[in-house]
């Protein structure tokens, strides 16, 4: 497939024009124009670009890429060297970011929610394309046996801030790091939060407002759209997809 035809295939199927972000998505880094044998993975570090490398890849598909607001805007040092990567091999570098979160199918909420028996049944923001969600488990769990779970699925064990006595039915949800939505969740009743990342206050947030927390990596939660994507482009469009997981224990 020719890269614009490409291109325009992501394009309509996430939807990048109707969601306002932290970073260009698309394409980022203009490489071969014909596209076969893609890469996928959560963040472009040196490590794919370089296992990309190996594989002869005409592109790469990530969730995290380049070029964030309020970053260093000079080519130096380690970003110099992931885009010469790049260049020097022609290898397109094409990156999705909150499109992917929130994607409705593919999305990083949805692939997560299916994975750990999630129901999602609408946005926690009261505004369209929230990136956090809400749903329920379709068993009710404690918050010990969920945490188990999360454990068992994603092969990593969750930081927890567990204060409730009953079991959870409802929880709200975001990938990554989305631990400030923790307080809406509260606000709204809602049993359980499950995201990637904690910070100092998001514990003491779960302990005051009776709402159990649950952080399982912010690699971990997000490895599953991009994952997801990759299938649908080798399944549907019949692409040479190959997903790397580059593991990072944060």
């Amino acid at each position: 497939m020719q890269r614009r035809e490409f291109s325009q295939l992501l394009n309509t199927l996430l939807k990048p024009e109707t969601i306002n972000d932290f970073c260009p998505n698309g394409l980022q880094v203009e490489g071969k124009n014909k596209i076969h044998t893609i890469v996928t993975g959560v963040t472009a570090s040196q490590a794919l670009i370089d296992a990309a490398i190996e594989k002869n890849a005409d592109a790469i598909l990530v969730h995290h890429g380049y070029f964030w607001k309020g970053e260093s805007q000079p080519i130096t040092g380690m970003k110099k060297r992931r885009v010469a990567a790049l260049l020097a091999n022609n290898i397109n570098l094409f990156a999705y970011h909150l499109p992917l979160d929130i994607h409705p199918e593919m999305g990083n909420n949805a692939q997560l929610a299916k994975l750990l028996d999630i129901q999602i049944e609408a946005g926690l923001e009261p505004v369209n394309n929230s990136v956090a969600m809400k749903g329920r488990l379709k068993v009710p769990l404690s918050g010990q046996e969920f945490a188990d779970k999360i454990h068992q699925v994603l092969n990593r064990k969750p930081l927890t801030s567990l204060v409730r006595k009953d079991k959870i039915e409802t929880i709200a949800l975001c990938t990554g790091g989305g631990q400030g939505y923790i307080d809406l969740a509260a606000e709204q009743g809602i049993d359980a939060y499950l995201t990637g990342e904690a910070s100092e206050q998001t514990i003491h947030s779960s302990r005051e407002q009776n709402i159990d927390f649950f952080a399982a990596g912010h690699h971990a939660t997000e490895r599953y759209g991009i994952k997801a994507l990759g299938e649908y482009l080798a399944d549907k469009h019949s692409f040479d997809v190959t997903f790397i997981d580059i593991d990072n224990p944060v």
